[in-house]
């Protein structure tokens, strides 16, 4: 299992620190979620944050646009250092062609759902896309509880995948924790974002040590 802490959950005032942390604690992605106060309860960072990140870190950073109007902003963010972008398939008017346009920059585009929307809704652009993000809670807040039925969600999601014959990564976002992350791994992601679970403990190399270890299914 991958481990991309979220710095949503990070301490703000030192953002540079949580990310150098979470890279020599073991991470393998930083994750940054992008919110608007509109598409989502809730206001983050902009592109110049995800720049200033990018000088901390030779990790992956995996931006994740919870936010209206992406195709106006995407760009913004690729330049800022975005190695993975992902948008939501609720907030992009003509998701094709939105995934178009982030990938001529020659990044891994994402397509990212919220847990009531069916992963059907994908189903003519799966031979575009490298990632598809579940969103185990509803986006806007960290701190949130997994939700049970997402499991299903996640292994169906995997079996999509899996006859597409595309090597598409799945990721899992919202509410993973040392507890949950098995059943999670066991359902077929990839990639399993972690904010709370990992700057909340105090210890950053031993919450991604415990995640990963916790991962690991028979």
């Amino acid at each position: 299992m991958k481990i991309a802490p979220s710095i949503l959950s990070g301490d703000f005032a030192y953002l540079g620190d949580a990310v150098k942390q979470a890279q020599e604690g073991g991470a393998d992605y930083i994750h940054i979620d992008v919110m608007d106060g509109h598409f989502v309860p809730n206001i983050t960072i902009g592109p110049q944050s995800v720049a200033a990140i990018k000088k901390y870190t030779s990790l992956p950073l995996d931006v994740h646009l919870m936010i209206e109007n992406p195709d106006f902003y995407a760009e913004r963010f690729i330049k800022a250092g975005a190695d993975i972008l992902t948008i939501h398939v609720e907030a992009a008017l003509h998701l094709h062609r939105s995934i178009q346009n982030i990938k001529k920059h020659n990044i891994l585009c994402g397509v990212s759902l919220n847990p009531a929307t069916a992963i059907e809704s994908l189903e003519y652009v799966i031979p575009d896309i490298d990632l598809i993000l579940i969103m185990t809670v509803n986006p806007g807040f960290g701190g949130q509880e997994f939700i049970p039925q997402m499991i299903e969600k996640i292994k169906k999601t995997k079996t999509i995948i899996d006859n597409s014959n595309k090597k598409i990564i799945l990721e899992v976002d919202g509410g993973v924790n040392a507890e949950n992350i098995g059943r999670i791994a066991h359902a077929g992601a990839d990639i399993c974002v972690a904010g709370a679970s990992v700057f909340t403990t105090g210890d950053v190399k031993k919450a991604i040590a415990d995640l990963k270890k916790q991962s690991v299914f028979s």
